[in-house]
């Protein structure tokens, strides 16, 4: 896992003696002192850079296993993370946490300890540890295994010490907490204030600018929720139809589910509109007016409107948690699964089944978006899951620019971070029931895209793996938060909100300037220069670009709709409805000609097939310039080796050999792994020539 901030000196706190049953552990084995050799070598070690604030908690001698060859170091338990640093090996300044050897405390999913005769303890957060462990295994919830046997020899008191230590830490830490103490000092060290790399959509001139980027004429910037009292969970500005006033829009909100009303997602280049919203609160009972409201802003200008069941044929969050704690317990090195059954035991996890299903989904919608002008409405109970994760991939599929560095990131936080998907919530950080890793699910989908058209995207793999290792990291507020009102608050965006920092900190720390706009899209200064140049894809095509795809509005690219059609998606086929909303008698703008009757799905026809299937008269609509069509049938899914099996090294030689991209990207890792094995042989590397802040620069 890639993360990290600019080099400070870590604050090493000496350990003491604690009572009976304390860190020290048993009498028997208490009054051990730590070694000053290696005390001296420890806090040179750590001293070349690290986060601000941090504190060793405990630390002990050990080997790492499960590598070839085994190697011997010391196991590191701070208030933020668990470390295990080999000896002779230097931390670079630039990136003071190491993707091999560093795990966040929030990225611990399992802890156990083994002793002699086998006896094995599972050490949940407040456990009492109940022998002197000779061995821990460190589960990490992205896939990785950490596992440290312990010298002896009479320091199996440090033993006991450090293992106490990460269950009392874990027990203690709170990802707010982690979050103000890393970030207030890497904001301290940016001076002045510091622009995002990408808007972040937290004012209505991001909106604005962005829907003009977009062309959507038709719509305009709403303030209703500026103040977050129609929907905490929506952002502040929304995009609404031009002729819908911002009092009809906050009656018609009220009619959904959460106040999660229809609003833009995206305006494709050819005409079409793209909304999600939640699903009807059919308990409500609107008056004339504010039906014609919903279903005008449903309309949304066309005459053909599609309504898109978006939970048809897809997991609900409780399989998606299944498949991926499946799969996590597959891949980790200390499976149980014989390698002869291992693939059944892959396909027996669904989540590649989940993929494919959300793949196959995609695809349609996109051909329902870029096949005629129409209006196409994303509809799910919550609106927060399956939603952005279709939209998401709608876009990537029928937009170029989606695909480029700069724009998946703005893609990202527009679609997720800003529509108020509940990260917190889904990656368990509540401690609720509905742990779900919906975007992980996501990331997964764009790889799969990005090994079928490997030339259609600039960003690469390994940025996908920096973003999913980030969700983890609490150094940003972007993934630590359930919804926008919360993000703002907790970074004092509000001024009617108290800013909230870490505890002791009642106000900012004098001579600190706290910058809000820090986000995780700001990698410059978590990641190395190196790793920021393997974010780019070299065998991306720059034919590809966004200004040599589609001239905007252009109406002769897609043929118009039936005249007054709504229809409804499922199952792959388009089914005719009678009226758009769900209430009785409800006097609806939109009826349906019964000679626009779709033909019949079949599993062997496409929804491509249908819709290009066009009447005679409106002729030939060849697949439109841009769009990305992928396989999702047998083998076409593959498995995310590189991330599933990342704690696996044997597994991870040649893995995208085929490729450009996969020869560069398996160079770096090789020299990678060079300079950890050989710390005093450096070879050069002749990537650093090249400025990586030009990568992003020329993405803006």
């Amino acid at each position: 896992m890639w993360w990290g901030g600019r080099g400070q000196s870590f604050n090493i706190a000496p350990q003491k003696e604690e009572p009976e049953m304390g860190l020290s552990g048993p009498k028997s084995v208490q009054g051990s002192q730590m070694p000053e050799p290696r005390n001296r070598q420890l806090g040179s070690c750590l001293a070349s850079g690290c986060l601000p604030g941090e504190q060793i908690l405990a630390w002990a001698p050990g080997l790492r296993k499960g590598l070839e060859p085994e190697l011997p170091g010391t196991l590191i338990c701070t208030n933020l993370r668990v470390t295990f640093q080999p000896y002779g090996w230097q931390r670079s300044q630039e990136t003071p946490l190491s993707s091999e050897y560093d795990f966040s405390l929030v990225n611990i999913g399992r802890l156990e300890a083994v002793g002699g005769l086998s006896r094995i303890q599972l050490l949940r957060p407040g456990s009492l540890l109940k022998f002197i462990p000779e061995e821990i295994l460190i589960h990490g919830r992205d896939f990785r295994l950490l596992r440290v046997g312990f010298e002896a020899g009479g320091l199996e008191p440090q033993a006991f010490q450090v293992t106490m230590a990460i269950v009392q830490a874990r027990a203690q830490s709170s990802q707010a907490q982690q979050y103000a103490g890393i970030t207030l000092s890497k904001a301290g060290q940016s001076s002045g204030s510091r622009k995002p790399p990408i808007p972040l959509l937290e004012t209505s001139e991001d909106w604005e600018t962005e829907r003009k980027k977009q062309g959507a004429k038709g719509w305009r910037v709403s303030t209703i929720n500026e103040r977050f009292d129609v929907a905490t969970s929506l952002p502040r500005y929304l995009w609404v139809p031009n002729r819908t006033l911002d009092s009809e829009v906050r009656r018609a909100f009220g009619h959904f589910h959460q106040g999660r009303g229809p609003r833009l997602s995206w305006h494709h280049p050819g005409g079409s509109d793209l909304l999600r919203c939640a699903s009807f609160y059919t308990a409500s009972d609107p008056n004339k007016e504010d039906i014609r409201t919903v279903e005008s802003m449903l309309q949304a200008g066309h005459s053909d409107v599609v309504l898109v069941d978006t939970i048809d044929e897809l997991p609900s969050l409780a399989d998606v948690q299944l498949a991926h704690l499946r799969l996590r317990d597959l891949c980790l090195p200390d499976s149980s699964v014989a390698e002869d059954k291992w693939l059944s035991a892959l396909e027996g996890t669904r989540w590649l089944d989940y993929v494919r299903s959300c793949l196959r989904k995609a695809s349609d919608i996109s051909v329902l978006v870029t096949s005629r002008v129409r209006s196409v409405v994303l509809q799910e109970r919550g609106d927060r899951d399956f939603n952005g994760l279709l939209s998401s991939l709608v876009q990537l599929l029928s937009a170029p620019e989606a695909r480029t560095l700069l724009g998946f990131q703005s893609l990202v936080q527009r679609e997720w971070v800003a529509a108020g998907h509940p990260f917190l919530t889904r990656l368990g950080g509540t401690g609720a029931s509905e742990e779900a890793p919906v975007f992980f699910l996501f990331l997964d989908c764009v790889w799969q895209l990005l090994q079928q058209f490997p030339a259609e995207f600039e960003f690469s793999e390994f940025f996908l793996l920096a973003l999913q290792d980030s969700v983890r990291v609490p150094d940003t507020l972007t993934f630590l938060r359930d919804t926008p009102w919360e993000r703002g608050k907790q970074s004092g965006q509000f001024n009617s909100y108290p800013q909230v920092y870490t505890p002791g900190y009642s106000q900012l720390p004098a001579g600190n300037s706290v910058n809000p706009q820090l986000s995780v899209w700001d990698w410059d200064l978590r990641y190395s220069n190196e790793q920021i140049l393997q974010f780019h894809n070299p065998g991306y095509d720059p034919e590809h670009c966004p200004d040599s795809w589609l001239p905007r509005q252009q109406p002769s690219f897609m043929v118009p709709g039936p005249p007054s059609s709504v229809w409804l998606f499922s199952r792959g086929a388009l089914t005719p409805l009678n009226q758009l909303c769900p209430w009785r008698d409800s006097p609806s703008l939109l009826a349906v000609s019964s000679r626009w009757l779709p033909r019949p799905a079949i599993s062997s026809e496409s929804l491509a097939d249908q819709e290009w299937g066009l009447p005679s008269h409106w002729g030939a609509c060849p697949l439109p310039p841009g769009l990305l069509l992928p396989g999702y049938l047998g083998p076409q899914i593959r498995l995310w080796r590189r991330c599933y099996l990342r704690g696996r090294p044997e597994v991870q030689m040649g893995l995208s050999a085929p490729t450009i991209s996969g020869l560069q990207d398996e160079l770096s890792h090789l020299q990678e792994l060079l300079r950890k094995w050989t710390p005093r042989i450096s070879p050069e590397d002749h990537s650093k020539k090249r400025d990586p802040n030009t990568i992003l620069s020329q993405s803006r």
